[in-house]
């Protein structure tokens, strides 16, 4: 049996860890903005109280981090610096603009716009039990969406938001998948938003419950990359990505429904 990851996992993971801090740094910033708007004073402290305060407070926090870094290597980080640099790349900031953020109110995921009027592709993992549905373009912004069909048995979804002249993303019509090749994906990840980054394509492989072969790549996929494109040199759209797994020789890798699948039910 495959132990596919979609969403959360029971053990905490590089990546939960680091969603965790990013979390709580978002709550005490937003804490900190309300208190100011609202003009809340705080009581004064005495100069050598605050610096006494201020001095445990950062040997505590040095000490936690030092801690967690030598339980976790941390490789999560990197994929940010891959990012910033694939996205000086001409041809990723193109990508990245038909890539949204799909927003059901009580969790995120990745799409990707294929058309000028809004049709939008993502899992139909990311939109199950949605009782409001919204996707987010870096440029033009939040939209409202409608769910037009959920294919469960890939894990694929179309949306549709009203738009006209929407940046899209081209389909791969019939590719090769040859292994070794470069890739691109393009999605959410944890807590961050439109994240470029790389990988090789590995071999197909059947899950026990789809009838249909997956694409296997080593990437560094994570929780937030449901729904990423999945992208050739030539900037055509080859796959979307479901799921991670531990996959023997290669360890964990990342898993997409082959293009081929969504032209299947589009056509249909």
């Amino acid at each position: 049996m495959h132990d596919i990851h979609r969403s959360t996992e029971e053990e905490l993971t590089e990546e939960e860890l680091i969603e965790l801090v990013l979390t709580e740094q978002q709550k005490a910033l937003a804490q900190e903005r309300e208190e100011r708007q609202q003009g809340k004073k705080t009581k004064k402290q005495k100069p050598i109280i605050k610096w006494v305060v201020w001095s445990m407070a950062l040997v505590l926090f040095i000490n936690t981090f030092a801690v967690i870094f030598q339980i976790y290597s941390i490789p999560a980080i990197e994929f940010l610096k891959v990012s910033t640099r694939l996205s000086a790349q001409e041809d990723i900031k193109t990508y990245k603009k038909s890539v949204v953020e799909v927003s059901t109110g009580s969790s995120k995921g990745t799409g990707f716009s294929i058309s000028a009027d809004g049709l939008i592709v993502t899992n139909a993992h990311v939109i199950e039990d949605a009782h409001t549905l919204s996707v987010i373009f870096p440029e033009e912004g939040i939209m409202q969406a409608k769910l037009v069909q959920s294919y469960p048995d890939v894990d694929l979804a179309i949306l549709q938001v009203t738009g006209d002249g929407l940046p899209s993303l081209p389909l791969a019509e019939d590719p090769r998948y040859s292994q070794n090749e470069h890739v691109y994906f393009i999605g959410n990840p944890l807590a961050f938003t439109g994240i470029a980054n790389e990988g090789t394509l590995l071999e197909s492989t059947y899950l026990e419950d789809w009838q249909e072969p997956v694409m296997m790549m080593k990437a560094p996929v994570y929780r937030g990359n449901s729904g990423s494109p999945v992208l050739n040199n030539d900037g055509e759209v080859i796959g979307i990505v479901f799921a991670t797994m531990k996959k023997e020789p290669y360890g964990q890798v990342g898993l997409f429904v082959p293009v081929q699948e969504l032209h299947r039910i589009l056509n249909n």
